[in-house]
């Protein structure tokens, strides 16, 4: 299994410090509105790569007004073996990775330590612009391959650099064949990337038993094709540099992608279901990735789930639940009261967030 056995804050949001002991059941955190719950969710977010489920800097993340960095802590059970884990930041700088005592990376943290969410945020995902469904996909990419943030990355600052030359009507070839050249290496690897999840999601809807609907997935272009070879893509660049140039942008590449779902049993497109089967669509998916890591990795990444159960009716709360404790996740929820989680009994541990005078308290049980 992959679970956080103990998890402990100091100065992170609204905890000035907070030391968790868990069992690797799931955990139901409840508590008032603005007690600490989705802080404690970010904080096991931030096991992984990345800036968390808040995508927020790691300036924000720092209790304030008396701290200007922050520190979490982690004993993490994973198929192989035990870790301990540290991740922090001070006055605001990049937050900096410790495994067993030894300096390490987020990519290195990644390959440890799967963590898939989801949070109310993303229940716009299938009315909102592509570029929530594009970071959406990228998510899940990276729970299977911890290096694709690093082709982002390396993406965007090529695309940036290449967009720059071409609102100041650069004409000169020598300026962009290093920059397409980097922009087809990386955005190559994004697309098959990108392929490669969907059909992991595609595959796990397929191969289980589930309460939620099947969604049906495709990754378009908004112009055309995605170019099949890394060579491909950057003849593609050489070749629109006059387009590009006019419209002062890039118009070629995965920052072109989207995610288009749909309701699979119905034949209705997802941006077009109503709000209750757009939540079970999100679900399904997450479910769908949870179970996809599990048949990869050995064991299913930890669940992060957000007020999830205030928008499920009793039904598909209980099964939810009784997914998620099929799959042996440890699964994180919120909820303003333990009601929500009375289908789970004693499959789960129960977190009590409470704020007194500024400093929020947990008591496990």
């Amino acid at each position: 299994m992959l679970a956080l056995t103990k998890l402990t804050l100091s100065h992170f949001r609204s905890h000035l410090r907070a030391e968790m002991h868990l069992d690797g059941r799931p955990v139901a955190i409840c508590g008032d509105n603005g007690a600490g719950k989705t802080n404690i969710l970010e904080a096991v977010s931030l096991f992984s790569p990345g800036r968390g489920l808040r995508r927020a800097s790691a300036a924000d993340m720092a209790r304030r007004p008396e701290s200007l960095g922050w520190k979490l802590k982690g004993v993490l059970q994973a198929p192989d073996q035990t870790y301990e884990v540290e991740t922090w930041s001070d006055e605001g700088a990049a937050r900096q990775v410790r495994i067993d005592n030894k300096a390490s990376n987020q990519i290195a943290l990644g390959q440890i330590c799967r963590v898939v969410w989801l949070v109310p945020v993303m229940d716009r995902l299938w009315v909102e612009a592509a570029e929530g469904r594009r970071r959406f996909l990228d998510r899940i990419a990276l729970s299977f391959d911890p290096t694709h943030a690093e082709a982002t990355l390396a993406y965007e600052k090529a695309m940036r650099e290449r967009n720059r030359l071409l609102k100041e009507q650069i004409t000169d070839p020598a300026w962009y064949r290093v920059l397409e050249a980097q922009m087809a290496a990386a955005g190559h690897r994004i697309h098959q990337a990108r392929t490669q999840a969907v059909q992991r999601l595609i595959t796990a809807q397929e191969t289980s038993k589930t309460q939620f609907p099947t969604a049906s997935l495709e990754l378009v272009q908004s112009d055309g094709d995605m170019p099949l070879s890394e060579a491909d893509f950057a003849t593609a660049l050489n070749a629109g540099r006059g387009r590009d140039m006019a419209a002062g942008r890039s118009l070629t590449g995965p920052h072109r992608s989207d995610l288009i779902g749909s309701y699979a049993a119905k034949g209705i497109a997802a941006r077009d279901c109503s709000t209750g089967e757009q939540k079970a669509l999100l679900v399904s998916l997450i479910l769908a990735n949870a179970r996809a890591l599990a048949a990869s990795e050995g064991a299913p990444p930890i669940l992060l789930l957000d007020e999830v159960a205030a928008h499920l009716d009793a039904g598909r709360r209980a099964a939810l639940y009784d997914e998620i404790c099929a799959l042996g996740a440890q699964a994180w929820m919120t909820g303003t009261g333990p009601e929500l989680f009375a289908e789970l009994g004693a499959r789960a541990q129960i977190l009590e967030v409470t704020d007194h005078s500024g400093a929020s308290e947990i008591s496990v049980t």
